[in-house]
C-alpha cells in the first residue's frame, strides 16, 4: 500500500484480490441522479480537504475525519430506496483487509521510529552530518537516496515515511534544510521503494493482476525508476541550494550540534535488522517487531534511553497498589496527569485519527464501487478515449491518477483499477510487464503527492508530534500537506516518464515480445 505498504506473501495478495472481486459482485446501490452520485462521499471529502488544508490552512487530521463522515451522510441522502445496503457497504469497506494492512504498517513503524528516536538516533544523525560536513543544501538529496534504499529494502513506503519523518526530518531542519523540500524528499524516497521493492504490496498486486511474474516486472521497471530518480536527485540538489530553511537560533543550533552524540548511530543496527529480516522474506510485522526488540535492548544496555522513556504507567498516588509497584522501572506514581506514556505508546497513539480517516475513505470508495461510479468512468475511458495503443497507455496513466485522487490508500486504488488496466491492455495486446509497470508506478507516485493521500498524511501525523518532542522545534516548522504537493520530485518525474513513454512508445512491449517469466531481455 507502500501503502500500504506491508509486504505480504502471494497468498495474502490473492486473498485481497478475491475480496475486491467479491466486493464488485455484491449488491448494487442505486442513486438519484445515476451512478455519478455514488462519488458524492469521496468528492465531498476532497473538496473539504482542499478548503480545510489549502484555503483555510488548517492542518488537522481529525477535521478531515469529520469531513469524510459528513460526506458519507450526504451521500446517503441521494440513495434510491432503502438505505440499508448503503449502510452495510460502509461496514464492508471499513473491514477490508487492504485498509488493515496500511494501519498495521503505520502502528508498527510508528512504535519503531519513536523507540529509536528516544534512543538518540536523531542526535547521532546530526553528529554524522556535521562530521561529514553535510550541510543544509545537500541534506534533502541524501535523505531522498537513504529513504529510497530503506523503502526498497523493507517494502513499505508508509513505514519509511513514518521513520524518516520522525528521525531525518528534525535532524535536517536543525541543520538548516528547508522543511517543505525535506518532507518532499522523504516522500520521494517512499515512492521509489514502493515502486521498485520486490516485496512491496503494490509491486505484487501490479504483477498478479496483470498475469506477470514479480521478478520480470521488477527487472523491466528499473529503467523507468532510475531515470526518474536521477532527475529527482538533481532537483533536490538544486532546490536545496536555492530554498532557505526556517530559523533556528544560531546559538541553539550550535549547542545542539555540540551536544550531539554518535552513540545514537548504534540504531543503524536496529534499522539493519528490520531491512535484513524483511529482505529474508519475513512478514513486515515480524521484521519491525525484531527492530523494536533490538532498539529497546540497545537503549537499555548502552544507556541510550531508560525503560520509562519507552513505556511507563503513570499511576495516581491514591491507586490501591501504587506504593507496592513504585519500584518497577515502568511505573511512576504521580500527583497529576496519570496515564500511559513512552515511545511505544506515543508511536501508536499518533496515528489513531489517521486510522479512522483511512477506514472511512475506503468505505467511501466501496460505495463508489457498489454504486457503479468507478465502472462508469472506466468504461467511458475504455470506449471513448483508449482508441489506439498510444491513447490506451495514456488512459492507463490518467486512469490511475484519477482513482488515486479519490482513493487515497495506494494499494486500494491499485486493486480498484487493476481489472480495467488489464482490459485496456489486452485489447491492444500490450504485454503484462508493461501494464504492471504503468499501473504500479503511477499508483506509487500519486499515493504520496495529493495532500489528502495516505502517504502524505502518515508523514504529517509524525511531524505534528515533533514540537512536543524537541524544545527547539516550533509549530511553524510543521509542513502543511498542501505545501509539499509540488516537491515530491520523484513522484512527478515518475509520472512524467510514463506519460512520455506512452506518447513515444519508449519501452513498449506487446504480448509476443516477451513471455511471462522471461526476465533477462529488457
Amino acid at each position: 500500500m507502500a501503502g500500504e505498504d506491508d509486504p505480504p506473501d502471494d497468498s495474502d495478495i490473492e486473498q485481497e484480490l478475491r475480496e475486491a472481486a467479491s466486493a464488485r459482485e455484491g449488491p448494487n446501490i442505486e442513486f438519484y441522479g445515476g451512478k455519478a452520485m455514488s462519488a458524492v462521499p469521496i468528492a465531498f471529502f476532497i473538496v473539504w480537504a482542499i478548503v480545510q488544508s489549502g484555503l483555510l490552512r488548517i492542518s488537522d487530521t481529525t477535521g478531515l475525519v469529520a469531513g469524510m463522515l459528513i460526506g458519507l451522510i450526504v451521500g446517503m441522502l441521494f440513495v434510491r430506496g432503502s438505505w440499508k445496503t448503503y449502510a452495510n457497504t460502509i461496514f464492508e469497506g471499513m473491514t477490508q483487509r487492504v485498509a488493515a494492512t496500511a494501519i498495521v504498517a503505520w502502528l508498527w513503524a510508528g512504535m519503531f521510529a519513536e523507540t529509536i528516536q528516544v534512543g538518540g538516533f536523531v542526535s547521532g544523525l546530526v553528529w554524522a552530518a556535521d562530521a561529514a560536513s553535510v550541510g543544509a543544501a545537500l541534506f534533502p538529496a541524501i535523505t531522498f537516496i537513504l529513504a529510497g534504499l530503506l523503502a526498497t529494502g523493507i517494502g513499505t513506503g508508509y513505514g519509511t515515511t513514518v521513520a524518516f519523518s520522525g528521525l531525518f526530518f528534525p535532524a535536517g531542519v536543525l541543520l538548516g534544510a528547508n522543511p517543505v523540500l525535506l518532507f518532499g524528499a522523504i516522500l520521494s524516497g517512499a515512492v521509489f521503494g514502493d515502486n521498485l521493492a520486490p516485496v512491496s504490496d503494490t509491486t505484487i498486486v501490479s504483477a498478479v493482476t496483470q498475469d506477470s511474474d514479480i521478478g520480470g516486472v521488477v527487472a523491466s521497471r528499473f529503467k523507468y525508476a532510475i531515470v526518474a530518480a536521477v532527475f529527482a536527485f538533481a532537483a533536490y540538489v538544486v532546490a536545496g541550494n536555492v530554498m532557505e530553511g526556517v530559523s533556528v537560533s544560531g546559538d541553539a543550533r550550535a549547542l545542539l550540534i555540540a551536544e550531539s552524540n554518535p552513540a545514537g548511530l548504534l540504531h543503524l543496527v536496529s534499522m539493519g535488522v528490520v531491512i535484513a529480516t524483511a529482505v529474508a522474506g519475513r512478514h513486515i510485522v515480524e521484521a519491525i517487531s525484531w527492530g523494536i526488540i533490538v532498539a529497546a535492548a540497545f537503549n537499555v544496555v548502552f544507556g541510550l534511553a531508560s525503560v520509562s522513556e519507552m513505556l511507563v504507567f503513570r499511576a495516581p498516588a491514591d491507586a490501591p497498589i501504587a506504593d507496592a509497584v513504585d519500584f518497577l522501572p515502568f511505573v511512576e506514581v504521580v500527583s497529576e496527569n496519570p496515564g500511559v506514556a513512552g515511545s511505544i505508546y506515543a508511536g501508536a497513539q499518533g496515528f489513531f485519527p489517521l486510522i479512522v480517516l483511512t477506514l472511512l475513505i475506503v468505505a467511501g470508495a466501496q460505495i463508489m464501487i457498489r454504486g457503479g461510479g468507478f465502472a462508469a468512468i472506466q468504461n467511458w475511458l475504455l470506449d471513448n478515449v483508449a482508441t489506439s495503443v498510444r491513447r490506451a497507455e495514456t488512459t492507463m496513466v490518467g486512469g490511475t491518477a484519477l482513482v488515486n485522487a479519490m482513493i487515497t490508500i495506494n494499494t486500494a486504488a491499485e486493486i480498484a483499477i487493476a481489472p480495467y488496466i488489464a482490459r485496456i491492455g489486452e485489447r491492444f495486446n500490450i504485454n503484462g510487464y508493461r501494464r504492471a509497470n504503468i499501473l504500479d508506478a503511477n499508483t506509487s507516485a500519486l499515493g504520496y503527492i495529493f495532500p489528502w493521500s495516505g502517504g502524505v498524511l502518515v508523514g504529517y501525523a509524525q511531524l505534528t508530534g515533533l514540537p512536543a518532542t524537541y524544545s527547539w522545534f516550533t509549530q511553524s516548522m510543521v509542513v502543511n500537506p498542501v505545501d509539499v504537493f509540488l516537491y515530491v520530485f520523484h513522484g512527478w518525474f515518475l509520472v512524467a516518464v510514463f506519460l512520455i513513454a506512452a506518447v513515444t512508445g519508449f519501452g513498449r512491449e506487446y504480448v509476443h515480445d516477451r513471455e511471462s517469466g522471461e526476465v533477462a531481455r529488457l
